[in-house]
């Protein structure tokens, strides 16, 4: 008997999922429509922002290539002395 109320009590305390209700299908023409609203409230950047951002994501790459050329080359020397190869 003592099973049978906890079971009743677990299945009281148990929630449901809340039911989503279903979106409808639009059209490609209605698609493309929200597209055009969304793309008209997008702020891009002036052309000299755009050229400092280019100018930022070089240097960074550049940055990152030697960063890791300069690990590589050291892990690659370490292990040359400790295991005493030669390339």
């Amino acid at each position: 008997m003592a099973k049978e109320n906890r079971l009743d009590v677990n299945l009281q305390t148990k929630k449901k999922k809340p039911v989503r209700p279903k979106k409808e299908r639009t059209s490609i023409k209605e698609y493309l429509k929200g597209v055009r609203t969304e793309i008209k409230k997008v702020v891009w950047p002036t052309r000299k922002e755009l050229g400092a951002f280019t100018i930022v994501v070089i240097l960074t790459c550049g940055f990152f290539a030697l960063a890791f050329w300069g690990v590589d080359t050291g892990v690659l020397a370490m292990l040359k002395g400790i295991l005493g190869i030669t390339m």
